[in-house]
């Protein structure tokens, strides 16, 4: 069984910063991919960033320049760094782990606002 455990998230204001992580546990492979995704209330869940097993990364236009996805595979464990934050990137961030079927964690809320 896998288990995906997200934190970091919080409270910030326009133009600061957070660091989420995901604590993955169970049977992780490492040359499967890791991704953020994040939903805000009346909108669908989407993606933010993907990391592949060579390091390569696809983020979501709205994030380029300002978030970075890494994973250090040692540890298990993926991170997204959030930087210039926007009251647009509000939302329920999700942690997601595929192998045949998606698995996702219970989500960090993030709030951006002055």
């Amino acid at each position: 069984q896998v288990q995906l455990v997200e934190s970091g998230g919080g409270l910030v204001q326009p133009g600061g910063s957070l660091r989420l992580s995901c604590a993955a546990s169970g049977r992780i492979f490492s040359f499967n991919p890791m991704a953020w995704y994040r939903q805000a209330p009346g909108k669908q869940r989407e993606l933010v960033a993907l990391i592949r097993i060579g390091g390569g990364t696809n983020y979501a236009d709205s994030v380029k320049g300002r978030f970075t996805i890494t994973r250090d595979y040692a540890k298990n464990t993926l991170y997204l760094q959030m930087n210039s934050l926007e009251p647009e990137d509000t939302a329920l961030y999700y942690c997601n782990y595929n192998d045949f079927r998606d698995y996702w964690g219970q989500g960090t809320q993030v709030t951006v606002s002055s």
